[in-house]
């Protein structure tokens, strides 16, 4: 997979804007797609209007790319948003089914809009933007985890799926990111008082730490290497923090990760 047409969903700022740089340097044909369209400025890609909740907005960007070229030979599913810290207390469920219906099913409404025409390739790859979420637990993010557990899970098996067509599936799996998307996060809808004191201190604790984590232009090289591997794997750590957290889940003791977790968010007993 050194060339070729590919796809990158959230492309507007962020992981999603330095993937689909990253991919065009390397030779392939981008286009990026953004719900809210793309701001003005020079890009080395294209950009197309996608709403990953809607199967028409969708379907109408998959045959657009279609259209022009015949062919999506790389997927990578990158849209999404965070949420702030908070409870899962303190999220109604329809906030939960908000947050599933962009961060995971839009995964799955993009997946199924191209593999059809992957399957008739014979060939083609798929990468899946998860987190460290995915494998780990995080206090006071439980739906946004569950988000990334689920897309890890889907990968994986999805993956198993393909292998025999000559598709491949990823998931890259980053730490704490410095973009702004951590700036526009998703606030609670249904607060409660009880966990108003340690939701502060939590919120405090995480932006402490992204101010000075990697940028996304790790994401975008980790993300590179998973589809230029002739025997790509089927999880990627992007970046130190991210593999050095891999090893601990594998290999730590569960106590060790849990009390691990709480010291570093500062959580009390």
């Amino acid at each position: 997979m050194k060339s070729g047409i590919a796809l990158v969903t959230g492309a507007s700022s962020g992981i999603g804007e330095a993937t689909a740089n990253r991919l065009s340097k390397a030779g392939y044909k981008v286009y990026g797609t953004s719900r809210r369209g793309a701001q003005a400025g020079q890009r080395t890609f294209e950009m197309l209007p996608l709403d990953v909740t809607s199967d028409a907005s969708v379907e109408a960007a998959v045959e657009e790319v279609l259209r022009l070229h015949g062919r999506i030979d790389l997927l990578v599913n990158n849209a999404g948003f965070g949420v702030a810290p908070a409870a899962a207390e303190e999220s109604s469920l329809e906030q939960a089914r908000a947050i599933f219906d962009t961060n995971f099913f839009g995964i799955v409404r993009m997946t199924r809009a191209v593999l059809p025409h992957m399957r008739q390739q014979g060939r083609g790859r798929i990468i899946n933007i998860g987190s460290v979420l995915g494998f780990l637990p995080m206090p006071y993010m439980a739906l946004y985890c569950a988000t990334k557990h689920a897309v890890a899970g889907y990968s994986e098996s999805l993956d198993h799926e393909l292998r025999t067509m000559g598709i491949r599936v990823s998931v890259i799996e980053p730490a704490y990111i410095r973009t702004a998307f951590d700036a526009n996060l998703m606030a609670p809808d249904a607060p409660l008082d009880a966990y108003r004191k340690v939701r502060t201190a939590v919120d405090k604790r995480v932006k402490e730490v992204v101010e000075s984590a990697d940028g996304p232009e790790v994401v975008a090289e980790t993300v590179l290497r998973a589809v230029l591997a002739a025997r790509p794997k089927l999880r990627y750590a992007a970046g130190g923090l991210a593999g050095r957290l891999r090893l601990l889940r594998r290999f730590a003791p569960a106590g060790l990760v849990d009390t691990g977790i709480r010291k570093d968010l500062r959580l009390t007993t």
